[in-house]
Protein backbone atom coordinates (compact mmCIF):
# COMPACT_ATOMS: atom_id res chain seq x y z
CA UNK A 1 0.00 0.00 0.00
CA UNK A 2 1.14 3.27 -1.30
CA UNK A 3 1.58 6.64 0.80
CA UNK A 4 -0.98 8.04 -1.38
CA UNK A 5 -3.36 5.32 -0.75
CA UNK A 6 -2.57 5.32 3.05
CA UNK A 7 -3.53 8.95 3.38
CA UNK A 8 -6.65 8.47 1.27
CA UNK A 9 -8.02 5.90 3.68
CA UNK A 10 -6.72 8.10 6.48
CA UNK A 11 -9.12 11.26 5.07
CA UNK A 12 -11.57 8.91 4.48
CA UNK A 13 -12.34 7.08 7.89
CA UNK A 14 -11.94 10.43 9.58
CA UNK A 15 -14.86 12.00 7.22
CA UNK A 16 -16.62 8.79 8.01
CA UNK A 17 -16.46 9.29 12.07
CA UNK A 18 -16.79 12.95 11.41
CA UNK A 19 -20.00 12.69 9.71
CA UNK A 20 -21.32 9.70 12.67
CA UNK A 21 -20.55 12.39 15.37
CA UNK A 22 -22.20 15.27 13.17
CA UNK A 23 -25.49 13.10 12.83
CA UNK A 24 -25.72 12.01 16.09
CA UNK A 25 -25.38 15.56 16.96
CA UNK A 26 -27.81 16.65 14.95
CA UNK A 27 -31.05 14.36 16.79
CA UNK A 28 -29.23 15.53 20.13
CA UNK A 29 -29.69 19.36 19.14
CA UNK A 30 -33.02 18.36 17.92
CA UNK A 31 -34.24 16.79 21.10
CA UNK A 32 -32.67 19.26 23.38
CA UNK A 33 -34.66 22.00 21.76
CA UNK A 34 -37.78 19.99 21.39
CA UNK A 35 -37.51 19.76 25.37
CA UNK A 36 -36.54 23.48 26.45
CA UNK A 37 -39.06 24.63 24.39
CA UNK A 38 -41.52 22.54 25.66
CA UNK A 39 -40.55 22.97 28.95
CA UNK A 40 -41.44 26.77 28.60
CA UNK A 41 -44.75 26.10 26.94
CA UNK A 42 -45.76 24.19 30.02
CA UNK A 43 -44.12 27.05 31.71
CA UNK A 44 -41.81 24.89 33.78
CA UNK A 45 -38.78 26.91 34.42
CA UNK A 46 -36.97 24.76 36.66
CA UNK A 47 -37.03 21.99 33.54
CA UNK A 48 -36.87 24.80 30.79
CA UNK A 49 -32.77 25.16 33.19
CA UNK A 50 -32.07 21.25 32.94
CA UNK A 51 -31.15 21.86 28.89
CA UNK A 52 -29.09 25.20 29.28
CA UNK A 53 -25.36 24.83 29.89
CA UNK A 54 -26.29 26.83 33.07
CA UNK A 55 -22.29 25.17 34.64
CA UNK A 56 -20.92 27.34 31.74
CA UNK A 57 -18.57 29.86 32.76
CA UNK A 58 -20.50 32.21 30.54
CA UNK A 59 -23.37 31.74 33.31
CA UNK A 60 -20.86 32.64 36.46
CA UNK A 61 -22.87 35.56 37.24
CA UNK A 62 -26.31 35.01 36.56
CA UNK A 63 -29.45 35.11 38.76
CA UNK A 64 -30.94 32.12 37.71
CA UNK A 65 -34.62 33.89 39.16
CA UNK A 66 -33.40 36.56 36.74
CA UNK A 67 -33.18 33.96 33.99
CA UNK A 68 -36.04 32.65 34.54
CA UNK A 69 -37.86 35.91 33.97
CA UNK A 70 -36.25 36.12 30.61
CA UNK A 71 -37.78 32.63 29.81
CA UNK A 72 -41.06 33.19 30.73
CA UNK A 73 -40.80 36.57 28.18
CA UNK A 74 -39.29 33.99 25.54
CA UNK A 75 -42.50 31.46 26.62
CA UNK A 76 -44.38 34.52 25.52
CA UNK A 77 -43.03 35.40 22.17
CA UNK A 78 -43.38 31.46 21.07
CA UNK A 79 -46.64 30.99 22.59
CA UNK A 80 -47.96 33.97 21.13
CA UNK A 81 -46.92 33.53 17.51
CA UNK A 82 -46.83 30.20 17.13
CA UNK A 83 -49.21 28.36 19.80
CA UNK A 84 -48.32 25.18 21.79
CA UNK A 85 -48.21 22.60 19.59
CA UNK A 86 -45.39 22.64 17.68
CA UNK A 87 -43.17 20.48 15.46
CA UNK A 88 -39.27 20.32 15.10
CA UNK A 89 -36.80 20.05 12.25
CA UNK A 90 -33.00 19.75 12.00
CA UNK A 91 -31.85 22.57 10.22
CA UNK A 92 -27.84 23.21 10.05
CA UNK A 93 -24.84 22.82 12.63
CA UNK A 94 -21.72 25.20 12.33
CA UNK A 95 -18.48 26.46 13.86
CA UNK A 96 -17.50 29.09 11.68
CA UNK A 97 -13.68 30.63 11.89
CA UNK A 98 -13.24 34.33 10.24
CA UNK A 99 -11.22 37.17 10.27
CA UNK A 100 -13.71 39.29 10.92
CA UNK A 101 -14.34 40.22 14.84
CA UNK A 102 -17.46 38.94 15.85
CA UNK A 103 -18.39 36.47 13.19
CA UNK A 104 -16.65 33.48 13.87
CA UNK A 105 -18.31 30.85 16.82
CA UNK A 106 -16.84 30.81 20.09
CA UNK A 107 -14.57 28.39 21.28
CA UNK A 108 -15.82 25.09 22.10
CA UNK A 109 -19.15 25.69 20.67
CA UNK A 110 -21.63 25.04 17.61
CA UNK A 111 -24.41 27.34 16.46
CA UNK A 112 -27.72 25.34 14.82
CA UNK A 113 -30.60 26.64 13.44
CA UNK A 114 -34.05 24.36 14.19
CA UNK A 115 -37.17 24.74 12.10
CA UNK A 116 -40.36 25.07 14.27
CA UNK A 117 -43.90 25.13 12.86
CA UNK A 118 -47.68 24.68 13.78
CA UNK A 119 -50.03 23.99 10.78
CA UNK A 120 -49.90 27.49 8.79
CA UNK A 121 -46.31 29.09 9.95
CA UNK A 122 -42.89 27.92 10.52
CA UNK A 123 -40.26 29.92 12.29
CA UNK A 124 -36.40 29.35 13.23
CA UNK A 125 -34.78 29.15 16.67
CA UNK A 126 -31.07 30.10 16.52
CA UNK A 127 -29.29 28.75 19.17
CA UNK A 128 -26.06 28.51 20.53
CA UNK A 129 -24.68 24.50 22.21
CA UNK A 130 -21.74 23.89 24.49
CA UNK A 131 -19.77 21.32 22.68
CA UNK A 132 -19.09 19.96 26.15
CA UNK A 133 -22.41 19.29 27.05
CA UNK A 134 -24.34 19.66 24.17
CA UNK A 135 -26.57 21.84 26.00
CA UNK A 136 -28.15 25.44 24.94
CA UNK A 137 -25.88 28.61 25.80
CA UNK A 138 -27.87 31.18 24.17
CA UNK A 139 -31.06 30.78 21.84
CA UNK A 140 -33.38 33.08 19.52
CA UNK A 141 -35.96 33.24 17.44
CA UNK A 142 -35.08 34.79 13.58
CA UNK A 143 -37.45 36.80 12.78
CA UNK A 144 -38.59 34.87 10.48
CA UNK A 145 -42.54 33.67 10.27
CA UNK A 146 -43.45 32.29 7.11
CA UNK A 147 -46.32 30.25 5.84
CA UNK A 148 -45.63 26.77 5.13
CA UNK A 149 -45.05 26.32 1.71
CA UNK A 150 -47.33 23.75 -0.74
CA UNK A 151 -44.66 21.28 -1.33
CA UNK A 152 -46.00 19.97 -4.41
CA UNK A 153 -44.14 22.45 -7.01
CA UNK A 154 -40.77 22.52 -5.45
CA UNK A 155 -41.14 18.49 -6.24
CA UNK A 156 -42.50 18.95 -9.70
CA UNK A 157 -39.87 21.33 -10.34
CA UNK A 158 -36.94 18.98 -9.22
CA UNK A 159 -38.40 16.85 -11.87
CA UNK A 160 -37.10 19.41 -14.47
CA UNK A 161 -33.95 19.94 -13.06
CA UNK A 162 -32.51 16.25 -12.86
CA UNK A 163 -33.37 16.44 -16.86
CA UNK A 164 -30.56 18.44 -16.58
CA UNK A 165 -27.94 16.35 -15.37
CA UNK A 166 -29.57 13.33 -17.54
CA UNK A 167 -29.36 15.32 -20.37
CA UNK A 168 -25.32 16.24 -19.85
CA UNK A 169 -24.60 12.72 -19.39
CA UNK A 170 -26.48 11.70 -22.51
CA UNK A 171 -23.72 14.86 -24.15
CA UNK A 172 -20.74 13.20 -22.68
CA UNK A 173 -21.62 9.93 -24.01
CA UNK A 174 -22.44 10.93 -27.75
CA UNK A 175 -18.79 12.90 -27.24
CA UNK A 176 -17.18 9.78 -26.00
CA UNK A 177 -18.82 7.54 -28.88
CA UNK A 178 -17.36 10.36 -31.39
CA UNK A 179 -14.29 10.84 -33.28
CA UNK A 180 -13.51 13.83 -31.77
CA UNK A 181 -10.02 15.13 -30.40
CA UNK A 182 -9.51 15.93 -27.04
CA UNK A 183 -12.48 15.14 -25.79
CA UNK A 184 -11.43 16.08 -21.62
CA UNK A 185 -11.64 19.73 -22.95
CA UNK A 186 -15.25 18.76 -24.29
CA UNK A 187 -16.47 17.03 -20.92
CA UNK A 188 -15.19 20.18 -19.13
CA UNK A 189 -17.08 22.40 -21.25
CA UNK A 190 -20.34 20.33 -20.41
CA UNK A 191 -19.54 19.87 -16.68
CA UNK A 192 -18.74 23.60 -16.05
CA UNK A 193 -20.88 25.71 -18.41
CA UNK A 194 -24.05 25.43 -17.16
CA UNK A 195 -25.07 29.25 -16.60
CA UNK A 196 -27.01 30.94 -16.12
CA UNK A 197 -28.30 29.28 -12.77
CA UNK A 198 -32.43 29.16 -11.95
CA UNK A 199 -33.66 28.62 -9.00
CA UNK A 200 -36.80 27.55 -7.09
CA UNK A 201 -36.85 27.89 -3.48
CA UNK A 202 -39.98 26.22 -1.50
CA UNK A 203 -40.63 29.73 0.65
CA UNK A 204 -39.47 32.05 -2.00
CA UNK A 205 -40.37 30.70 -5.29
CA UNK A 206 -38.04 31.17 -8.55
CA UNK A 207 -35.33 33.21 -9.07
CA UNK A 208 -32.41 33.88 -11.64
CA UNK A 209 -29.29 34.77 -11.50
CA UNK A 210 -27.02 35.29 -14.30
CA UNK A 211 -23.35 34.74 -13.68
CA UNK A 212 -23.89 31.44 -11.37
CA UNK A 213 -22.35 28.35 -12.90
CA UNK A 214 -23.61 25.42 -11.55
CA UNK A 215 -21.05 22.21 -11.86
CA UNK A 216 -21.10 18.55 -11.30
CA UNK A 217 -23.64 18.46 -14.60
CA UNK A 218 -25.58 21.77 -13.78
CA UNK A 219 -27.47 20.74 -10.76
CA UNK A 220 -27.71 21.33 -6.61
CA UNK A 221 -30.17 20.43 -4.40
CA UNK A 222 -30.79 21.23 -0.66
CA UNK A 223 -33.47 19.92 1.95
CA UNK A 224 -32.37 21.59 5.31
CA UNK A 225 -36.39 22.61 6.38
CA UNK A 226 -39.18 24.49 4.58
CA UNK A 227 -36.38 28.29 4.72
CA UNK A 228 -33.13 26.41 2.78
CA UNK A 229 -34.81 23.95 0.12
CA UNK A 230 -34.00 24.64 -2.99
CA UNK A 231 -33.26 23.58 -6.24
CA UNK A 232 -30.99 25.25 -9.05
CA UNK A 233 -29.76 23.97 -12.21
CA UNK A 234 -27.93 25.72 -14.96
CA UNK A 235 -28.80 26.32 -18.76
CA UNK A 236 -26.35 23.66 -20.15
CA UNK A 237 -25.10 25.66 -22.36
CA UNK A 238 -21.93 23.22 -22.53
CA UNK A 239 -24.07 20.71 -23.62
CA UNK A 240 -26.39 22.44 -26.25
CA UNK A 241 -23.14 23.38 -27.77
CA UNK A 242 -21.76 20.15 -27.97
CA UNK A 243 -25.43 18.83 -29.26
CA UNK A 244 -25.58 21.55 -31.92
CA UNK A 245 -21.63 20.28 -33.32
CA UNK A 246 -21.69 16.95 -32.60
CA UNK A 247 -25.26 17.26 -35.39
CA UNK A 248 -23.69 19.41 -37.15
CA UNK A 249 -20.63 17.13 -37.85
CA UNK A 250 -23.13 14.21 -38.84
CA UNK A 251 -24.82 16.29 -41.23
CA UNK A 252 -21.56 17.14 -42.98
CA UNK A 253 -20.67 13.56 -43.42
CA UNK A 254 -24.25 12.20 -44.42
CA UNK A 255 -23.63 15.59 -47.20
CA UNK A 256 -20.14 14.12 -48.11
CA UNK A 257 -21.00 10.44 -48.38
CA UNK A 258 -23.69 10.95 -50.81
CA UNK A 259 -22.00 13.20 -52.99
CA UNK A 260 -19.33 10.18 -52.76
CA UNK A 261 -22.05 8.23 -53.74
CA UNK A 262 -23.16 9.92 -56.62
Amino acid sequence: MNNLTKILLLILTVSFFTSCDFINNSFTYKDTTEGFVQALIEEDYEKSLTFMAIENKAFKNTNLDTLKLGLGNFQNVIVSNFGKELNYKFMTAEKTLSTVEGESTAPNTTLAQIEFSNDTDFGVFEITFDDNSNKILHIKTLDLKEKIPNMTFFWLFGVLAICIPIFNIWIIRKIKRSNLKKKWLKYIAVIFLNVPAITYSAVYGLSFSLLTFQILFGISFSYMGYLSSAWTFGIPLGGLYWLWKLNKKKDEETTENEIMAE
